[in-house]
C-alpha cells in the first residue's frame, strides 16, 4: 500500500503507474517485458530479401535466388505466432494503439534495423484501401513508421488505388492478380521520390505479394534502393 500511495501522490497521477506485461502479466513491468522479449523473440536467421526463416548460414532463400524480389532488403522482428500474433492483433484489430511504442521498440532492437533506418531517407507506410481505413479508423503501419523515424515519414506518397481481398491461402497466380496495379505513387511526389533511399514499413508479411507489388511500384518510380521493415513474418514458405 505504501508504494501505491506513492504512485497516487505522483504529479503525473495514473500515468506514473507501472504497466503490466501483456504477455506474462507480471506487474510492475514494461508493456512487453525484457524476459518475454528474450524468450519469445529469438533472433532467427532470415532470408535477406524476403525475411523468411532459413537455416543458419543461408543468406538468401531459394525462391529469392530464382526470382529476386524488387526490395533490396527485408527485415522482420518476430515470427507470426503466439504471443506476437496476440500482441499485434490487439494493436492492429482491437484499437490498442498504445502498443505502437513497445512494438516499434521490438522492431528497432532487431539486428540490421538500426542501420537500415540510419541509411534511409524516407519511410513510407504500407497504405490501406479507403474501405479498410474507414473500417479500422487508423493505419497501423503509419503508427509504426512514425515511431521509427518521425521526421522522415511520408504517408501520402504511396497510394493504394483499390481494395484487395486477403491474400493468405491463395495460389500464387491469384495473389499476383489481386495486387497487380493496386499501388501508385502520388504524381506530386514522384519527382521527390526519384533516387531516394526508401524503407517500406508494414505490420505483418504473410504471402509477401502486396509488399512486392508496393516495392516494385516504388522502384518503377525511381526509388533506389527500396527496403522493407515488418514487425512479423509468417514462417511457412510461400512460392514467390
Amino acid at each position: 500500500m505504501t508504494l501505491l500511495r506513492a504512485w497516487l501522490r505522483h504529479p503525473a497521477g495514473a500515468s506514473a503507474w507501472p504497466s503490466q506485461c501483456l504477455i506474462c502479466r507480471r506487474w510492475p513491468a514494461q508493456t512487453l517485458c525484457a524476459e518475454c522479449r528474450a524468450r519469445f523473440a529469438p533472433q532467427l536467421t532470415r532470408c535477406q530479401r524476403c525475411a523468411l526463416a532459413v537455416p543458419a548460414g543461408v543468406a538468401v532463400c531459394g525462391a529469392c535466388l530464382r526470382e529476386p524480389p524488387p526490395m533490396a532488403q527485408c527485415l522482420a522482428a518476430v515470427s507470426w505466432q503466439w504471443p506476437w500474433s496476440m500482441c499485434i492483433g490487439r494493436w492492429k484489430f482491437e484499437g490498442d494503439t498504445g502498443l505502437s511504442g513497445p512494438l516499434a521498440a521490438l522492431l528497432q532492437a532487431t539486428p540490421g534495423v538500426a542501420e537500415a533506418l540510419a541509411a534511409a531517407e524516407l519511410l513510407l507506410p504500407m497504405p490501406m484501401s479507403d474501405q479498410r481505413l474507414a473500417e479500422r479508423g487508423y493505419n497501423p503501419a503509419l503508427l509504426l513508421a512514425r515511431r521509427l523515424a518521425p521526421g522522415r515519414v511520408q504517408p501520402g506518397w504511396l497510394l493504394r488505388t483499390r481494395h484487395t481481398p486477403p491474400q493468405r491461402g491463395l495460389p500464387r497466380a491469384e495473389r499476383l492478380r489481386n495486387v497487380r496495379g493496386a499501388f501508385q505513387v502520388d504524381p506530386l511526389a514522384a519527382a521527390r521520390l526519384r533516387g531516394r533511399r526508401v524503407l517500406l514499413v508494414d505490420d505483418v508479411m504473410t504471402t509477401g505479394a502486396s509488399v512486392r507489388e508496393a516495392a516494385a511500384t516504388l522502384r518503377a518510380a525511381g526509388a533506389d534502393p527500396v527496403g522493407v521493415l515488418v514487425l512479423a513474418r509468417t514462417d511457412e514458405p510461400t512460392t514467390h
